[in-house]
């Protein structure tokens, strides 16, 4: 009950923050919008910021929408995804990694979260917790994730694209920050690397390096290799070919505890020791990290939802990664947070 003067503001500071949450939609539906229109393209193939009016010349609107355009250019500009000045728009750092022609944009990936494959499940997240399916997922669509991207392969090569754009960025922060890693390694197999984005960096940038794209038949089965880079078919589940590095970029937060355990294991008996230069490398998120700003600690927790509506399973604290290294017969690790809002890990037997 409203009883006061302070009571009222704090009622409707909480109206505002209820109001974005319900509304949150919203955000992403405009960026998408924006895509769809080709509003980002333009405005980059323009190279300098463009008036209302000649961007609006050049966007298929049909002339009874041109009136609401600067709406939504409000709305994309109060999100950060433009600037503004005074009648002229241009791209931020974030709009620029959704144009299409940028080599390091991430289209595919908000693209894809905006089909109803991906979005039925959230609707399904409290039927999923009242009741005992996997996955909120399977909850939607009587199905794994993993089994229903094989039955229908256009979404998988979907979802292939969208990881591998997500991986370009990482992978060029990666090559060229933190190439400590990579220096003085005979060989690296990339466990899941899908169609071999960070391979194909890592491959060129450190071409002594033998490297191997190892994941399943139906994801690698049609890619050629060439120079140091092959591409082999086979489960992380049964054997991991045999080299000096394993790299798991974004695999083990797709997983239980259980299975993560088992991955390490298997990755254990495939490199060497220590002392003969043997390690894992684990590009993954780190929950908790004090130092990070809060736009990464939202992205981490927001990663935190979606592993565990897709797949049943979660992101990790430092101690749950300790715990898991530890079951899994590595004696000694070390976290390296230089990837925003993952971190690098190395782990050795």
């Amino acid at each position: 009950m409203l009883t006061s003067e302070g009571s009222s503001t704090e009622f409707l500071q909480a109206q505002a923050q209820v109001w974005n949450h319900i509304f949150n939609f919203i955000s992403s539906s405009a960026v998408r919008c924006a895509i769809q229109l080709d509003i980002l393209d333009v405005l980059y193939e323009h190279g300098k910021p463009m008036c209302l009016s000649n961007l609006s010349e050049k966007l298929p609107l049909d002339s009874s929408k041109v009136s609401f355009l600067p709406i939504l250019m409000r709305f994309l500009v109060h999100s950060d995804f433009l600037n503004q000045h005074e009648n002229h728009y241009s791209l931020t750092p974030a709009s620029l990694l959704l144009v299409k022609n940028e080599p390091l944009n991430v289209r595919s990936l908000l693209l894809i979260n905006h089909d109803p494959f991906l979005q039925n499940p959230w609707f399904e997240l409290g039927n999923w917790f009242q009741n005992d399916f996997p996955t909120a997922f399977h909850t939607a669509h009587g199905k794994s994730f993993w089994d229903y991207i094989v039955e229908k392969p256009s979404k998988g090569n979907d979802f292939n694209d969208a990881m591998a754009s997500d991986s370009k960025l990482i992978t060029d922060v990666l090559v060229k920050e933190c190439k400590h890693v990579f220096e003085g390694l005979a060989s690296l197999v990339d466990v899941g690397g899908g169609t071999g984005t960070v391979s194909t960096a890592i491959a060129e940038a450190f071409p002594t390096v033998k490297c191997m794209v190892f994941d399943l038949p139906h994801v690698v089965g049609g890619l050629k290799g060439s120079g140091n880079l092959e591409f082999v078919k086979g489960s992380m589940f049964d054997e991991i070919p045999h080299a000096n590095a394993i790299l798991l970029k974004c695999i083990l937060h797709n997983w239980s505890d259980e299975n993560c355990v088992k991955i390490l294991k298997k990755c254990k008996e495939s490199i060497p020791s220590r002392e003969k230069g043997g390690k894992v490398i684990i590009i993954d998120i780190v929950m908790e990290d004090p130092k990070l700003s809060d736009d990464f600690v939202r992205a981490q927790h927001v990663m935190d939802m979606l592993m565990m509506v897709l797949y049943g399973a979660k992101e990790r604290t430092k101690k749950e990664w300790e715990k898991l290294f530890i079951e899994a017969g590595f004696s000694e690790y070390k976290i390296t947070p230089a990837l925003g809002l993952r971190s690098l890990i190395e782990i050795y037997p």
